[in-house]
């Protein structure tokens, strides 16, 4: 294994592995703090679509028109959109609902059936959660890797700024989790592993994307997946995220979080650029 490739790997690793300082606000949440919840809820919302629309979505649209012309490349980010919104509708149709008879949940609450649903749609919302971040996590880890392959100090300069935008994506996964499950511990590894993409794309990148990085319609794929993922995070975040964020606390509460998590992404998206 080079040199080259050893530093490229493990600065994409330590970047999507931040997820786990994100993923440690567990460790510091009471599970009984209902408003915290709504507001963090749609602060995940918020760095969703804000990524969606702000960063995936216009990224799509360069690759596609790399090689399409201007109008032909915006019909294809957008039906790349929508049918990422699509896929994961139909993923979210057909995943079963969790029962899950071993994880503790306090006595008073198995009394009242309304919460115990409110449990399990939580731990079904945080699974899709890392499965969107996981999936957007994997085209930030090869771009990372190629960055720090090309030129290393570029790419310590990526990595720490993916690092700093991947950890509110770390509280995206953990808290509702922590909620559904009231395991610190389960909420930790399914937030910290959501990050793991990263590495693999980076991986990926070095066997797969580097003899291909001449062929003209790779920009074809990628716009494809980028568009697709901006699809299935907005949907994630309109079926899902709000919803619930309403049902835990005030309009308001999760409308602050919607607002903080866009603000929050917005400064790290510009320490990337």
């Amino acid at each position: 294994m080079d040199g080259p490739f050893l530093t490229a790997f493990l600065l994409t690793a330590a970047a999507g592995l931040s997820t786990g300082i994100g993923s440690a606000l567990a460790f510091f949440t009471k599970r009984t703090n209902s408003k915290a919840l709504s507001y963090i809820l749609g602060f995940s919302a918020g760095v969703m679509i804000y990524v969606a629309f702000v960063e995936l979505f216009p990224a799509a649209l360069r690759n596609f028109t790399q090689t399409l012309l201007e109008r032909k490349a915006l019909l294809f980010t957008i039906l790349s959109f929508f049918g990422g919104m699509l896929c994961i509708a139909l993923i979210d149709k057909f995943i079963p609902s969790f029962e899950n008879p071993h994880e503790a949940i306090k006595i008073e609450d198995m009394e009242n059936k309304s919460k115990e649903q409110k449990y399990k749609k939580l731990y079904r919302m945080g699974i899709l959660t890392a499965l969107a971040l996981a999936i957007h996590n994997f085209p930030e880890g090869i771009a990372t890797f190629m960055a720090a392959m090309n030129d290393p100090q570029v790419g310590i300069a990526i990595a720490v700024a993916i690092a700093i935008h991947n950890i509110p994506e770390g509280i995206a996964v953990s808290v509702p989790i922590f909620f559904a499950t009231g395991s610190k511990r389960k909420a930790f590894f399914l937030s910290f592993t959501s990050g793991l993409a990263e590495p693999v794309g980076a991986a990926l990148a070095y066997l797969l994307l580097m003899p291909l990085l001449s062929h003209e319609h790779s920009g074809i794929a990628l716009g494809i997946i980028l568009a697709a993922v901006a699809g299935i995070m907005v949907f994630i975040s309109l079926d899902e995220l709000l919803p619930t964020a309403e049902e835990y606390g005030e309009h308001h509460i999760s409308i602050y979080g919607v607002v903080s998590g866009m603000v929050v992404m917005a400064f790290s998206l510009l320490i990337l650029a």
